[in-house]
């Protein structure tokens, strides 16, 4: 009981980042740098949906508060996404922003569900190739994305998504702009050498933000985008109707966004567990971005999912609680309630630095130079869910790179059956599989025996395979199935417990024994044929 109600107070215990104040300075500081950055990704995010710049700004604000408090990672960010984006743009086209807070809810609600499933542990599926190609990937989108900012303002705006569409800068405009994100780049590498009193990222933007107001440098700033003056969030049910037909509506937007959301969450945690040696749980992920996101759907935001770009300007400026995801949260809600005026001042081409930084330390650089040491089929995995993520979104190339690891898997083990031979002083003669029996393998397996010239006595014995699947089962029936019409009989021998159950519940075992599984006799099991097929 003791043990118990430490372990319960262990999880509230102060971190040791904030044992001390520089500890705590250096959290907020992380804070403010990420909330800065946050800005303009809402406000472009939301344009790609279609909707207000105040309902990605609210997002954020209310997804990074609730992650912050709650979610499975201590120091991790989240707000709204360009990945979500992209996918509610058609639903707000077609029906309206209401539709979307509805949506919105219905995704929270279905990943709460999946964090109370536990279904989150199933992230362990994803093959390191496919991280590697997912980190990729979305460095290569936010690189694209900042693209954007190289447009003239309202042009991007105008056309939508703003890539392809918009007026480009030329000329002096051009000049600056480059020039300005190539100090704040400078800076970023730069001020970790001098100093670790400031975040790198916060330094260059207070930096170069200093100088394009104190010269009055004509650039584009956050201001151009959009204004993210506004109040608070107020509560707010979705104007839609009660009905089936709006269920049947926003179901199928609900669900592809839920598995977005909670795929590139479940992503980042990992990845952000990696560079700060931390665990975390996935299932509280999950329940917290459900929440997270049915809060949000009630007070008029976009919804949102964790950010790489954020988590990793986060991490990189020493963020490792969840007071630096509280501070970025309430310095956003801050700049929305207060402080719009002076942040509207501060120049796109600090942020667009920034991001550029935030690219350089993300994509995984090292998969470059290990192509050609690891197997053919990992390689190809890397560089197909790079570009997938590029071409379309995170949860289809992750979907294909597990698909392309699983086949790949499966081909691999279904070349490894094969089988020594014996004869017993009795005349039975014994065949010793070995590798695993499952559907790639049955044809592999059934090539193995030769019904026609074996003695009247055959054993299989089982002690170096696994019997894995229904396929597996139909094969093995099939065999004795030739076997017993050359008058001959089969027995199974060595069945581990799973094979064993998995045979006995399919009615194929004649004998019924608990022993061999464990090993501790060699009993021969008798197959009954013609319990799972007809055709035999």
């Amino acid at each position: 009981m003791e043990l118990a109600k430490q372990s319960t107070f262990a999880q509230f215990r102060l971190p040791d980042e904030l044992r001390k104040p520089a500890g705590v300075r250096i959290e907020i500081l992380a804070g403010l740098t990420v909330a800065l950055a946050l800005v303009p990704e809402a406000v472009a995010f939301a344009f790609v949906a279609g909707v207000h710049p105040l309902v990605g700004l609210y997002a954020a604000f209310l997804v990074g508060l609730i992650t912050a408090l709650f979610g499975g990672r201590p120091g991790m960010i989240s707000g709204a996404t360009g990945a979500l984006a992209v996918v509610m743009v058609s639903l707000v086209a077609q029906h309206g922003v209401e539709y979307l807070f509805a949506t919105v809810v219905l995704m929270g609600v279905i990943q709460i569900a999946a964090g109370i499933f536990k279904l989150g542990k199933f992230i362990r599926l994803v093959p390191h190739p496919v991280m590697l190609g997912f980190v990729n990937g979305l460095a290569i989108v936010i690189f694209l994305a900042q693209l954007t900012q190289f447009q003239v303002p309202g042009s991007a705006e105008a056309t939508g998504h703003g890539m392809g569409g918009g007026e480009w800068l030329s000329g002096w405009p051009l000049i600056l702009m480059l020039g300005l994100v190539a100090l704040t780049m400078v800076i970023i590498w730069g001020i970790p050498k001098l100093t670790n009193a400031i975040p790198a990222p916060l330094a260059g933007i207070a930096i170069v933000a200093g100088i394009v107001i104190a010269f009055g440098i004509d650039v584009p700033r956050v201001g151009d985008l959009a204004s993210i003056e506004g109040g608070l969030p107020s509560f707010h049910v979705p104007s839609v109707p009660l009905t089936w037909d709006t269920f049947e509506i926003i179901l199928p937007y609900a669900l592809i966004l839920s598995a977005i959301g909670l795929i590139e969450s479940l992503l980042t945690l990992n990845l952000v567990g990696e560079i700060t040696g931390q665990r975390g749980g996935s299932s509280q992920e999950c329940i917290a971005q459900g929440a997270a996101n049915t809060v949000t759907g009630f007070f008029g935001g976009m919804g949102g999912c964790a950010m790489i770009g954020q988590s990793m300007i986060n991490v990189k400026s020493g963020g490792r609680t969840r007071l630096s995801g509280l501070s970025a949260a309430l310095f956003l809600l801050l700049f929305i309630v207060v402080a719009a005026p002076l942040i509207e001042q501060i120049p796109l081409a600090a942020l667009v630095g920034v991001m550029f930084m935030v690219v350089i330390g993300t994509f995984a650089w090292k998969s470059l130079t290990i192509m050609r040491k690891v197997p053919l089929v990992d390689a190809l995995v890397i560089v197909l869910v790079t570009v997938v993520t590029v071409m379309t979104d995170l949860a289809i190339a992750v979907v294909v790179g597990v698909i392309v690891s699983a086949l790949a898997y499966a081909w691999q083990n279904a070349t490894r059956i094969r089988a020594s031979t014996y004869v017993t002083p009795e005349g039975a003669k014994v065949y010793q599989v070995q590798g695993p029996l499952f559907f790639g393998s049955t044809e592999g397996f059934a090539e193995l025996f030769d019904p026609t010239g074996d003695p009247g006595s055959v054993i299989i014995d089982f002690a170096d395979s696994r019997v894995a699947d229904q396929s597996a089962l139909t094969e093995i029936e099939a065999v004795a199935g030739r076997y017993e019409a050359e008058g001959k009989r089969v027995q199974l021998r060595h069945l581990s417990r799973d094979c064993h159950k998995l045979l006995k519940k399919a009615g194929q075992l004649m004998v019924d024994s608990e022993d061999d599984p464990d090993y501790m006799i060699a009993a021969d099991y008798g197959v009954r044929t013609g319990v799972l097929s007809s055709g035999h």
